[in-house]
């Protein structure tokens, strides 16, 4: 049978998938920002118990060849593509393991050289001279503090006034913080995240746009991740300290989605243990971003309506890799 024999190269797989959802009136569940697909999983019609039949495995390495199509399995789905088995998973999850270390080493990180904050005080004319020398004064005598606060405590200026400077400063807006729903908004990053690098999810806008707060100073790498991953658009900002504070405490004490916390000693560990948690899962759709020396894990368990997903309907793994 010669159709069994011939091997279809991946373009015409493609081709041939989307021409056939096309006639059965589905999409492919996936919309695209920068060129990623988004895990923005649609229900199945009736359509789909027999479609996966039809799926062509997404390792571009697999050796089954048509005899996936007698396995009975829909699932798990990672960045947009179905595997066949344990091994086209791992191999898939390798190669994205691989894809983020290698963005990691080779790009450097997003770092400028900023103005100092009581420079940009001083240009504005909100503080003196001897006001400054004074704040310094006192920060280097205590050993510990933020020069805003030493300004403050000397009633050079406001805590309202400092934070206008750091917007000033990271050339970004500062956020009004007037009610904040943390219940709603756990399902943006791992609480691991939020305490660590001390983020705070303010709301989700149309457009869609996540607004992401910070006190002293923004988390860009964080922000890139948290847009990969939900596919919102973030918008990045500073708050005020007294509205941030209480207000990021009571988003750790919330309900965040399950998490698992890994460490692997090396990139084909990490793999072997991420595929293992995707195989265990099945999930409908997954990702895998860097955040700064962690790798984020999120899958999804079931189809979902909405910008953010609901908080027991997916689950997080962060991996480091110890060398």
């Amino acid at each position: 049978m010669p159709f069994l024999n011939r091997r279809i190269v991946p373009a015409e797989q493609a081709s041939r998938r989307e021409l056939l959802l096309q006639e059965l009136g589905m999409g492919t569940g996936l919309g695209t920002r920068h060129g990623e697909a988004l895990p923005t999983v649609r229900k199945e019609t009736g359509a789909g118990s027999w479609l996966s039949l039809f799926e062509t495995c997404a390792n571009p390495g697999c050796r089954s060849g048509w005899m996936h199509l007698w396995r009975s399995r829909s699932v798990p789905v990672f960045e947009g593509g179905w595997t066949c088995s344990f091994e086209c998973t791992g191999e898939r999850l390798l190669s994205a393991v691989r894809r983020e270390r290698d963005g990691h080493r080779t790009a450097r990180e997003n770092h400028r050289h900023r103005v100092p904050l009581g420079l940009v005080m001083l240009e504005q004319g909100w503080i003196t001279q001897a006001q400054l020398r004074q704040a310094l004064s006192a920060q280097k005598a205590a050993g510990t503090g933020r020069l805003g606060h030493w300004l403050v405590r000397h009633r050079a200026v406001t805590e309202a006034m400092v934070t206008r400077a750091l917007g000033l400063q990271w050339s970004c807006p500062v956020l009004p913080l007037e009610t904040h729903d943390a219940a709603g908004l756990t399902a943006v990053m791992p609480q691991l995240f939020v305490d660590a690098f001390g983020a705070l999810p303010l709301r989700v806008a149309s457009g869609p746009l996540l607004y992401l707060g910070f006190e002293q100073s923004l988390d860009p790498v964080l922000a890139l991740a948290v847009e990969r991953m939900t596919g919102l658009r973030v918008e990045s900002g500073v708050v005020q300290g007294s509205l941030f504070r209480p207000t990021h405490a009571r988003m750790l004490n919330a309900k965040f989605p399950s998490v698992e916390l890994v460490e692997a000693i090396s990139e084909q560990a990490a793999a072997h243990v991420l595929a293992r948690a995707v195989e265990r899962a099945r999930p409908v759709a997954s990702r895998l971003v860097r955040v700064h020396d962690c790798l984020w894990l999120r899958m999804w368990l079931r189809c979902q309506d909405g910008s953010l997903p609901e908080v027991g309907s997916m689950q997080d793994l962060v991996c480091s890799i110890a060398v």
